[in-house]
């Protein structure tokens, strides 16, 4: 019997010390994936804590979990879309301060934030496609893009900073949309069907 409760308690640590690694392992990616996607560093905090918290419960159940980061990530996704749910989200573009109009077009690209779960889910997924895609082009494109599109940096601005001709950017940015079309379309292509 008393081999029995030493077997539990080393059990019980082992699994206490996997946890403890995998958060530290995996805690600030996890939270700066949350902090994309919702926009009160409060509610990520709580977000991050709940995800952990489910880990804990599903160890403590014996739950087999063969993919700790994905199943992480698929839970922090559904905690973001059960906050979504609860309450209506500001606005991406509310919390933009520069007055340029092309970071609202690359705003109106996406679904409404407005209009319901549904929406916000297929925004949260474009957003990972979005960033999963520009991690694919060659660095010189991927700046070119970033720079211009989502930061609203002029190629004039961005041809002074870099030293590299103005005709350059414009068709390293013009490959970077090309890429980034092919990319996303099937996925863009199956949340507007629905």
């Amino acid at each position: 019997m008393r081999m029995n409760v030493r077997t539990t308690e080393r059990m019980s640590f082992e699994q206490d010390r996997r946890i403890s690694e995998v958060v530290k392992r995996e805690q600030s990616r996890l939270l700066n994936f949350i902090r994309r996607r919702v926009p009160d560093p409060r509610d990520a905090e709580d977000i991050l804590q709940e995800v952990f918290f489910e880990l804990v419960e599903a160890n403590r159940l014996l739950m087999p979990i063969e993919h700790v980061t994905g199943w992480l990530f698929r839970v922090a996704r559904n905690r973001i879309t059960d906050l979504f749910r609860k309450k209506k989200p500001e606005s991406f573009s509310d919390g933009a301060v520069a007055d340029d109009e092309e970071s609202l077009q690359f705003e109106d690209l996406l679904p409404s934030p407005d209009a319901g779960p549904e929406a916000l889910y297929a925004r949260s997924v474009l957003l990972d496609e979005l960033e999963f895609a520009l991690d694919e082009l060659p660095d010189e494109q991927r700046e070119v893009f970033v720079g211009h599109e989502l930061e609203g940096r002029t190629f004039k601005q961005m041809a002074a900073d870099t030293g590299v001709s103005v005709n350059t950017l414009l068709s390293r940015k013009r490959y970077a949309v090309l890429h980034l079309r092919e990319r996303l379309r099937s996925i863009y292509d199956e949340f507007t069907k629905a």
